[in-house]
């Protein structure tokens, strides 16, 4: 059945049907995520160099979705169904706004961008829609409760009519300051990390966020959507110098390899404190598991915030929901974000098994590959379960294939664990080979952010 089949079914009436949540996922089709942009400027590999070698320009307008907020209540409502602090929030800044269940088990992250404090959309959440569902489920609580909050749905280009209301361009790579100097006749701006400064460029007011999608450093420069071609060719000829690459589809998508940020974790929503948002919450926006990890116990794919590296956004300065579990878990925490670099001739063999007579190994598609919003590979040493693997994909600047995951806090880096790749059972989404068999990848555990510029430099200034 397919997620359109399923746009009018909730995820409680869904779960009923399929018997579980996890045979429900396993089994829903998401379709294909693509950014709505061209899947190649250049080709893909000379995209994902430019960010580490060059500059790169990533078009970032179309392709997450946003949640326009406001009200006098917003914060203190945001405030309670967040671990993230609050106290010094105030306009000019951003923050890697996350949310658990009554558990502390994640539910989703998404950057919040604060504008204005009394403007009716003076703030906007940007990320995937896990997060900002939970977050319109319980601003439409609120409101029918008579709160002052509001709030303003906007999908991605997939799903909408017309343009965005913002353009989102990243700059970034080591050359990015000396584009800046060039946009602006003098010295980039003074801008903390996760700060959003006001400049000029081409004689059109812009926002400036300081930081970076691929952990190198670099601004996301955003202003009114009319405005976005003449900013768009400012920065490409102020980068034709230095070798700046626009960056497809293709490439950006495998930009959080390098970042070590988890694009999608899995949502903890399916216990007894979410029942309602699931009987609110459509099916087709649960999205779906592919992958290896193969449990009848949805928790099992349940992650807290520190086993993907986002224990930094948890203050225990305030109470909200999930407070005295999240607690519990920060003093006990079992699991560690980590890159895993792919054994060379075992990911050789995969691709290689599509070439030979009889069963090949599960597809490994370049740059990424994801079959399921949730891509949940089990991750094993000496035969037993040590973790999860999540995003996985090649980095053409060190000719690598690797994956983020999450492992047992035991698990040393440089250790040799081993992701089983395919299914067993085969589950019935349509992006999944019907016939393929399971294998083990060698990988070697290695720190996230993988590059040393991204583990120290860019993120001391956080």
């Amino acid at each position: 059945m397919t997620s359109e089949s399923l746009s009018d079914e909730s995820l409680s009436r869904a779960i009923d049907r399929a018997g579980s949540p996890v045979e429900l996922l396993r089994n829903q089709d998401w379709p294909a995520f693509t950014f709505p942009v061209a899947p190649e400027f250049t080709n893909w590999r000379d995209e994902q160099r430019a960010w580490n070698t060059t500059v790169a320009l990533m078009d970032q307008s179309h392709h997450m979705t946003q949640l326009f907020l406001g009200g006098s209540d917003l914060i203190e409502l945001l405030s309670s169904i967040s671990p993230n602090t609050f106290a010094s929030f105030r306009p000019g800044v951003a923050k890697q706004l996350i949310a658990v269940n009554q558990d502390g088990y994640l539910i989703g992250d998404g950057i919040l961008f604060y504008h204005h404090a009394d403007a009716p959309e003076g703030l906007v959440l940007i990320g995937h829609h896990l997060l900002i569902d939970w977050v319109r489920f319980h601003l439409e609580k609120a409101a029918s409760a008579g709160k002052d909050v509001s709030h303003r749905l906007e999908a991605n280009s997939h799903m909408r009519q017309g343009p965005p209301t913002f353009y989102r361009y990243e700059l970034q790579g080591p050359r990015a300051d000396e584009v800046m100097e060039k946009v602006f006749g003098g010295p980039a701006p003074e801008i903390k990390f996760f700060h959003i400064g006001e400049v000029t460029i081409a004689g059109r007011s812009v926002r400036a966020l300081r930081h970076g999608m691929a952990g190198q450093p670099g601004f996301e420069f955003y202003g009114p959507w009319e405005d976005h071609e003449t900013v768009l060719e400012a920065l490409m000829e102020a980068g034709g110098p230095f070798g700046i690459r626009r960056v497809g589809a293709k490439a950006y998508s495998a930009s959080p390899l390098e970042s070590g940020w988890v694009p999608t974790p899995f949502p903890a929503i399916f216990d007894d404190d979410a029942a309602e948002y699931r009987d609110w919450l459509p099916a087709a926006r649960a999205g779906s598991i592919g992958g290896s990890l193969s449990s009848a116990d949805v928790h099992d794919c349940y992650l807290t915030p520190w086993d993907i590296g986002l224990g930094r956004s948890v203050r225990f300065d305030h109470d909200f929901h999930g407070r005295a579990a999240l607690e519990k878990h920060a003093e006990d925490q079992r699991r560690r974000k980590a890159t895993l670099i792919w054994n060379a001739e075992d990911v050789a063999a995969v691709v290689r098994s599509q070439l030979e007579p009889g069963t090949p190994a599960k597809y490994l598609d370049f740059p990424k590959a994801r079959y399921g919003l949730f891509q949940m590979d089990e991750v094993l040493r000496d035969g037993a379960r040590v973790g999860i693997s999540t995003d996985a994909g090649y980095v053409a600047h060190d000719q690598l294939y690797m994956s983020l995951a999450t492992v047992d806090t035991d698990v040393p880096d440089g250790a040799e664990v081993e992701v089983v790749w395919g299914e067993h059972p085969v589950s019935r989404k349509a992006g999944v080979d019907a016939e393929h068999r399971q294998v083990h990848i060698r990988a070697t555990v290695a720190p996230a952010p993988f590059h040393e510029f991204a583990r120290t430099v860019y993120r001391a200034n956080a």
